[in-house]
């Protein structure tokens, strides 16, 4: 909860040089989405428990000091409380949750004149605050420097207080800035909805997110499909092609000589002889055997040693050259 300035202010606090301030929804409120619901219309009160003190100021513990402090002094953890820091203490003004039933959006006048806030002067000085017949005061004991609070009836307190030697202010709540109570429990349940609160705003975001990424991916997957059919169309026209090749691999002449090769080499094993060269220049085609002599003429009228061309069957016409006196070379061309 923070404050702001109020360009209306009286007399008496421009003199001082001071506007009004006013409570407004803090982080915590927004956080915890109770900003709309946040009462900036604080109306005084002066509760009948109030009591205050001091305590050494010790950076960044000040408001656990003051509540352990005010928790012992009230008698319970229940308390609201405010505080100011002024000359190496801390200075504050306590009272119990309870006390604040019956005015629940409140706040005391009188912690306006905590040292360094709107309406403190100096120690020397008596604050004074009257409300439906209550009356209150706030001094400085000047041999102790302890701070005393006085609260009671105003036809007893107004004359013990008048009787002192010192100067007087009275409080005007209305010019007075002002300072809201605070409270521990229930700082410490809004912060638990404002987490709360974050953690589901969060996770929505998160499943949001989600959300986009999933759809994302399921555009992404349907582009990534269209590729894998063009794929898949390259792939099969591509194994095609190859099986077209490999078709027109075995329809060459490489598997027709290989054919013939082996014709020859059974055909010459079988008469004891052997295939000494079978050569293949273009579409010429050579082949020398050693047979023996015996075996000469049957082999140059054997049907096996020919060739099949175009669906029909062409005969070589082997020519014979003697050897050795046992032996004849049989060459064939094409």
């Amino acid at each position: 909860m923070t404050l702001i300035k109020n360009s209306t202010v009286a007399s008496g606090a421009e003199e001082k040089g001071k506007g009004t301030a006013r409570p407004r929804a803090g982080l915590s409120d927004f956080l915890a989405g109770e900003a709309q619901d946040f009462n900036a219309n604080l109306l005084p009160y002066l509760p009948q428990d109030l009591l205050g003190g001091s305590l050494p100021h010790i950076p960044g513990t000040e408001d656990e000091a003051v509540w352990n402090a005010a928790s012992q002094a009230c008698g319970t953890e229940r308390i609201n409380y405010v505080y100011s820091i002024d000359e190496g203490r801390v200075w504050y003004l306590a009272c119990p949750a309870a006390s604040l039933a019956s005015n629940p959006d409140s706040w005391c006048p009188l912690a306006a004149a905590l040292p360094g806030n709107s309406e403190y002067w100096d120690r020397e000085t008596v604050y004074l605050y009257e409300q439906e017949g209550l009356a209150s005061a706030l001094r400085w004991d000047p041999e102790t420097g302890r701070m005393q609070v006085f609260l009671g009836a105003s036809r007893t307190i107004l004359p013990r207080v008048q009787s002192m030697d010192a100067n007087f202010v009275t409080i005007n709540s209305d010019v007075a800035d002002t300072v809201v109570w605070r409270n521990r429990a229930l700082r410490t349940e809004k912060l638990s909805r404002a987490v709360i609160r974050m953690l589901i705003l969060s996770g929505m975001v998160v499943n949001l997110i989600a959300v986009l990424i999933l759809f994302i991916n399921i555009i992404s997957i349907g582009f990534v499909s269209r590729d894998l059919a063009d794929v898949k169309a390259k792939t099969d026209k591509a194994a095609l092609e190859l099986v077209e090749s490999a078709a027109n691999v075995m329809q060459s002449d490489s598997i027709r000589h290989m054919v013939r090769v082996q014709q020859l080499l059974d055909k010459v094993a079988l008469s004891n002889g052997y295939l000494v060269r079978y050569e293949v220049s273009g579409k010429r085609t050579e082949w020398s055997a050693i047979v023996p002599t015996s075996l000469g003429d049957t082999a140059r009228a054997d049907t096996t040693l020919s060739e099949v061309s175009g669906g029909r069957a062409r005969a070589f016409a082997p020519r014979s050259v003697r050897e050795d006196d046992s032996h004849v070379r049989l060459e064939g061309r094409r």
